[in-house]
């Protein structure tokens, strides 16, 4: 599950995760939420000293607005993905992406979820973040990861 564009950084890190084990990967991708995670989002930003982020948070789409955004990030991941040599498909995944994450992970019969985001230090400390919920919804192991930016 991501929440924007894998970077250059991030592709070879997942796609070297095992080795020389072929993997294969379902990305679902999490368009950003509504006006109610904007707050969220800022007070991450400012306690990681990027003041300039937390005030662009009022600005970019948010709930519908974000679907066409969403999907172009998600087309660029999967494309960076299979130049890697990795087999990959995905999806936009706007409404009970926790539910969605685990019909995926028993249709793939995955082996483990991958959540790669940026930190977000509020929903961590009330395990509220997306890799804690997974963690008790989808009975494969959770990998939470953070993006790179380039």
């Amino acid at each position: 599950m991501i929440e924007k564009p894998l970077t250059s950084e991030d592709v070879e890190f997942v796609t070297t995760l095992h080795g020389e084990e072929e993997i294969s990967f379902v990305v679902l991708m999490q368009p950003r939420g509504d006006q109610a995670d904007v707050l969220l989002r800022a007070i991450d930003d400012l306690a990681m000293g990027e003041i300039k982020e937390a005030a662009r948070e009022l600005v970019g789409p948010e709930g519908k607005d974000a679907a066409q955004p969403a999907e172009l990030a998600l087309e660029v991941s999967v494309t960076a993905l299979r130049q890697a040599g990795a087999e990959a498909v995905g999806q936009v995944v706007e409404e009970h992406p926790l539910d969605k994450l685990k019909a995926v992970v028993e249709e793939a019969q995955a082996d483990e979820v991958i959540v790669l985001t940026a930190p977000h230090y509020v929903e961590e400390f009330f395990h509220r973040d997306w890799a804690s919920r997974a963690r008790h919804k989808v009975g494969v192991p959770v990998l939470r990861l953070f993006a790179h930016s380039e």
